[in-house]
């Protein structure tokens, strides 16, 4: 009652148009806020009048959104999540929904199909249109656009009065939700590794990153440089001498001129609409910003304002595909900048330019623009003056030309007549003369530490980030060169690993000859033990200690922060990375032929945190090797807590090593006993199936996995790590007994199978060995083609050792498009031929299995039917030409229905018996 009187008041002293006055309130709230504002604004003077009143609105609409924010979590039911965040393994559970290709029907459903939608890279993902029940008797429901202001009259003597002014109108549950507001809703209650998540799937998506996140509820505003650090690019390079390259680096560290897009009080012409304009080549306009014109786009923003985000230009080194010649960045403020000063202030401070979009400059805007005079940013307005007061914009412009530096070039006009590729162009223009003059570069890095200057919170400053940061930088500033420092201080690894290896393959193989001659079993014996007291005989080096505190922190979060950042260090220090175009990113696949020395490479592999894990599982090989054989009584043991560790990585998401990239062998004590210590901290919960996927590098398979379980594995890396890694995934409690598992074992193959012919001698026996061991230890195995005769002879081979001991596993044969979306699937007469190899290669793999003329063609095995769905045709993973092109909505919707068949085959009992742990260990030890 008290802000109506003062309303009524200025209305008698003239003040007709409230409007003026705050304009950045909605209608809901415009006249409280206008009886405020107008008080203070009356009494404010001097040049820091801006920052004080920009200080008033921001207190005052923090009370506002505060109850919009509270509002709109219970709405899409993420309230609970306040305290206790939504974690990346909450997400990543999987579910009855997991199965079924489902609508959102209330507003609570939206989080998790987005999550959904996003881990499956599906570029409909930001649409939160829900599918509902109609009632016989409903109505549709109004827009607010086509709805006229009620008009109420009130005693205001009446204390029901106030009520009619409500600070929310959030949507009901008839009403969809603004996908900004999700966005920013999800975010708020995720930790840090769900929005880390998060950003890196909106990343290959193409769509903008959330860059500054509004939280009005706590009085502060997030930077999210933590969510964007395992973001990484690759582009073209050109140096202004000589050649170009391409080079791959985070998003985080590279510098790049970046350009702000700001509305100021009301604009016809839409930021993100132009943004995507600038941003998509030729005439294939690519949604990275989400705008008006989009379904839902026109929905009341509730808690969104004030969001800043970004998204980078990426050259490919194309003519006709480069817009500009180098990496920019471009930024875009979600409401008004005199609401979100503060936003508006990093802007400047961080862009080579800010393009301010408006239709009218009052003496308010005048006066925080005449504020940012000390600024060395340049300034672009974009005008559409015929709906806005042409007049008064020429005045206060011509005021704003000296104190902003700016010429009349500098304000550009865009009516409905103007036409718009024209315009584009001109924007187009302006940023590359920017780009060509001495300009302002920064990185996420650089705008974060603009962001601290300004009072804004960094996600990265937790104390347990900076003390993960801390441990892992004091493990890498003693790594000078990557191979000295695996000689001198992983110092297990290498030849005395790749010896015992060896050792223990003979030692194996000897228990299958017939009559295995003693001497030869007590020698290799004696070679194994004096390996293994070499190994003992050292201590673990102050590197590898300072991992083991790293993974041994009783703070879960800080130990996931540390396994980052060792990512990220050990990235920055290791080799330098092959340099490919980005289209073979994916597809690079090592010749075949090649050597027959089992040991040598397929291709440098960098230093990882799989190399001190090997080390840890060194030391417990060697350990446990000498208790069995009695040289070491069991009460005198270092390393016997070391599965423990493993087992708790395992569970948090982290790829664990099962086949050891650089000996190409499986270190089986230190599996067994991680095996064993995850059996212990599962308890009940240990039905376990096991799901593999097989193929040669290149061919998509980690891209796959990741994209269908939203797992970890390493990908597009040219020398990535080699050997086969397994994550574990949980079944929701609730339909672990439908599914007939509790957890699904996920293994991946890596780049172990390189496609040896029969003729490489020992390097094909090799891969054949691990192609048998990783298949007969599963359940399902998704068998990745990039060709449809290319059927690795190695993998012939395991068909044909698993046929003979009866295991038989659900296969899936995945034929995978890697460069053109356009190509059809094979034909059913293909598929047959896509199971029968070739006639040479046939008779060589009978001939070397021992089995004549008795083998049969693939498709006549009892478990592989061409005319049942065992053969897959997924289409290519990008649409356009990569690093700009965004995931293909064809690739993912066919990875989600192989997804939904491998879990409905599970279902059904049809990926042969599923195991517990127990039953996981023993066949282990038996392959």
């Amino acid at each position: 009652n008290y802000f109506l009187r003062i309303e009524v008041e200025l209305l008698g002293k003239g003040h007709s148009d409230l409007g003026e006055v705050a304009p950045e309130i909605k209608a809901s709230e415009r006249r409280t806020a206008v009886a405020i504002a107008d008080l203070e604004w009356r009494e404010m003077e001097g040049d820091d009048c801006e920052f004080r009143y920009g200080a008033l609105m921001s207190s005052f609409l923090s009370t506002v959104e505060r109850s919009r924010l509270q509002e709109m979590l219970s709405l899409l039911g993420l309230e609970t999540y306040q305290v206790q965040k939504l974690s990346l393994q909450d997400s990543l559970q999987i579910s009855f929904d997991s199965m079924k290709n489902w609508a959102p029907q209330v507003p609570k459903d939206l989080p998790w199909n987005f999550l959904r939608k996003l881990q499956a890279l599906n570029a409909d993902a930001r649409n939160t249109t829900m599918v509902l029940d109609v009632l016989p008797d409903a109505r549709p429901v109004e827009k607010e656009s086509q709805m006229e202001e009620e008009i109420i009259y009130w005693d205001p003597a009446d204390d029901l009065a106030a009520d009619i002014y409500s600070f929310s109108e959030l949507p009901t549950p008839d009403t969809p939700v603004n996908p900004l507001d999700l966005l920013c809703a999800l975010l708020l209650s995720s930790d840090s590794f769900l929005q880390q998540e998060i950003a890196l799937k909106m990343a290959l998506c193409q769509f903008a990153l959330p860059l500054v996140l509004p939280d009005s509820e706590n009085h502060y505003h997030t930077f999210l440089l933590w969510a964007m650090r395992g973001i990484v690019r690759t582009w073209w390079s050109q140096p202004p001498r000589g050649m170009g390259s391409f080079r791959e680096d985070s998003v985080v560290l590279s510098r790049a001129p970046a350009f702000a897009f700001v509305r100021m009080d009301v604009s016809s012409n839409s930021k993100s609409q132009l943004l995507n304009a600038v941003l998509s080549p030729g005439h294939r306009q690519w949604d990275c910003f989400w705008h008006r014109d989009l379904n839902l786009g026109t929905n009341a923003r509730e808690i969104s304002d004030g969001l800043v985000e970004i998204s980078w230009f990426f050259p490919s080194g194309r003519e006709d595909l480069d817009i500009f010649p180098e990496p920019v960045a471009f930024l875009n403020l979600r409401g008004d900048i005199g609401s979100h000063w503060l936003q508006f202030k990093l802007l400047t401070e961080i862009s080579s330019a800010v393009f301010i979009l408006t239709d009218n400059i009052s003496k308010k805007e005048y006066k925080l623009l005449y504020s940012m005079k000390e600024s060395t940013t340049k300034y672009y307005f974009i005008l559409s003056p015929y709906r806005g007061k042409r007049n008064t914009n020429l005045r206060f412009l011509n005021k704003l030309i000296p104190v902003l530096k700016i010429d009349h070039s500098h304000v550009l006009v865009k009516v409905s007549s103007t036409d718009s590729d024209s315009f584009v162009k001109r924007i187009r223009a302006i940023v590359g003369n920017v780009l060509r003059a001495p300009c302002r570069r920064v990185s996420v890095e650089d705008m974060a530490h603009a962001a601290r200057k300004l009072g804004l919170k960094v996600d990265e400053d937790c104390e347990e980030c900076q003390k993960a940061k801390d441990r892992m930088e004091r493990i890498t500033r003693k790594i000078k060169d990557s191979d000295a420092y695996r000689r001198d201080e992983l110092r297990l690894q290498g030849d005395p690993w790749r010896k015992a290896a060896q050792v223990e393959k003979e030692f194996c193989q000897l228990q299958w000859a017939v009559d295995p001659p003693e001497k030869h079993r007590a020698e290799l014996r004696r070679r194994l033990l004096e390996l293994r007291m070499q190994q003992n005989g050292h201590d673990p080096s102050s590197g590898v200690q300072e991992f083991i505190s790293g993974i041994s922190s009783p703070s879960l979060s800080e130990k996931q922060y540390f396994l980052r950042w060792m990512e990220w260090g050990l990235a920055r220090v290791a080799q330098p990375r092959l340099r490919q175009p980005p289209e073979t990113l994916l597809t690079l696949r090592p010749k075949h032929g090649g050597t027959t020395d089992v040991g040598e490479p397929l291709w440098p592999e960098p230093l990882g945190v799989e190399h001190f894990l090997r080390e840890m599982g060194q030391f417990y090989e060697a350990e446990s090797c000498l208790v069995e054989a009695g040289r070491l009584p069991a009460g005198q043991r270092r390393f016997a807590h070391f599965p423990g560790l493993a087992s708790e990585l395992l569970l948090t998401g982290l790829p664990l090593e099962l086949i050891d990239g650089s000996t190409l062998s499986m270190p089986v004590r230190w599996v067994t006993g991680l095996l064993k210590e995850l059996h212990v901290r599962l308890e009940r919960r240990s039905r376990l199936v096991v799901l593999s996927t097989v193929g040669v590098p290149g061919t998509g398979k980690s891209t796959l996995l990741n994209t269908m379980f939203g797992l970890r594995f390493a990908t597009g890396k040219s020398c990535g790590p080699r050997g086969a890694f397994m994550q574990l995934i949980t079944v929701a409690e609730g339909f672990s007994q439908d599914l007939g598992c509790d957890h699904i074992l996920v293994i991946d193959s890596g780049g172990l199978i390189g496609g040896a012919l029969t003729s490489a001698g020992d390097r094909f026996e090799l891969e054949a060995s691990l192609a048998t061991l990783l298949m007969g230890l599963s359940n399902v195995t998704v068998i990745s083609l990039a060709e449809t005769k290319d059927i690795p002879a190695a993998i012939l081979h395991a068909f044909l050792r698993l046929e003979k001991t009866g295991h038989m596993p659900n296969y899936q044969f995945v034929y995978q498009n890697l460069h053109d979306v356009s190509v059809p699937g094979p034909r059913p007469r293909d598929k047959r031929q896509l199971l029968d190899p070739p006639g040479d290669l046939s008779r060589a793999a009978a001939q070397m299995e021992k089995q004549g003329d008795g083998f049969r063609a693939l498709a006549g095995l009892a478990f592989c039917d061409p005319e049942k769905q065992h053969i897959w045709h997924i289409p290519g993973l990008w649409h356009g030409a990569p690093p700009m092109a965004a995931v293909s909505l064809a690739y993912s919707e066919a990875i989600f229905e192989l997804k939904r068949c491998l879990l409905e085959n599970i279902r059904n009992g049809l990926s042969n018996q599923n195991k517990n742990i127990q039953q996981l260990i023993e066949l282990v030890r038996r392959l």
